[in-house]
């Protein structure tokens, strides 16, 4: 970490004050469109992908300079629950037990209506009283839209998100979408490509339904801790004229 810190004084960066490079919240839908049945598709499957050998070579790819991961379920506006809070990925132990943790999981009753604007607000929160890293992503996933107060455009308009990436992983819901892969046309990832996710390189990924999240967990997983932290640097570099 004295390496990294001397490479950001001669850079003119600001010193950070935890030594992560990632704090990582994800937040689960267990609104009442998800069963039990679902519910442990979505934790077992986010246990699965944490375990998968590529993620775990990502996240342990900086010594230095671990990932902070935090885990959350939202329903109604009115309904979080931290089921896994901050803790840096810093050695197989640690990946291990929130890795046991999210294994036996088990669903507690939740409001019916699905709040996603109020999940991203707590989510911003949860990142804000979180370690200081060097970049913050929040993870949404969700299999329908926001039928709850406040809206998506209510909470832009307050700038309450303002600084933040949010990405999302979409569950598709119907047939014809899970038989399409429910790219990015579909009705659902099309709402969460433009009322949901922001910031620099912010994507959706999409799930062929419970049965997918595994696999598009894992992939989202991949490619957010691919990109991370080269993309960051790449933004807070000064930028030196190019000579011809």
């Amino acid at each position: 970490m004295k390496v990294l810190a001397v490479c950001f004084a001669l850079l003119g960066l600001p010193a950070v004050s935890e030594p992560c490079r990632l704090s990582l919240a994800l937040a689960l839908d267990v609104s009442g469109s998800v069963d039990a049945n679902e519910y442990q598709l979505q934790t077992q499957g986010i246990a699965a992908a944490l375990d998968d050998e590529k993620v775990r070579s990502l996240l342990f790819a900086m010594p230095d300079a671990p990932v902070a991961l935090a885990v959350f379920e939202w329903s109604a506006s009115r309904f979080q629950r931290v089921v896994q809070d901050w803790v840096l990925i810093e050695d197989d132990a640690a990946l291990n037990a929130v890795i046991a943790r999210l294994s036996v999981l088990q669903r507690m009753p939740a409001p019916e209506p699905t709040g996603l604007a109020a999940a991203l607000a707590f989510g911003k929160e949860l990142i804000d009283r979180g370690p200081s890293c060097w970049d913050q992503t929040l993870d949404v996933s969700g299999d329908g839209k926001n039928n709850d107060w406040p809206t998506p455009q209510q909470l832009r308009q307050t700038r309450a998100l303002a600084g933040l990436r949010i990405n999302a992983l979409v569950i598709a819901q119907s047939v014809e979408e899970e038989q399409s892969g429910a790219r990015e046309t579909g009705e659902l990832p099309a709402y969460f490509n433009t009322q949901i996710i922001q910031g620099p390189g912010a994507f959706v990924e999409v799930a062929r339904g419970f049965a997918d999240y595994r696999r598009a967990m894992t992939r989202k997983l991949v490619r957010e801790l691919a990109t991370q932290p080269l993309g960051y640097l790449d933004e807070r570099l000064p930028k030196i004229p190019r000579r011809f």
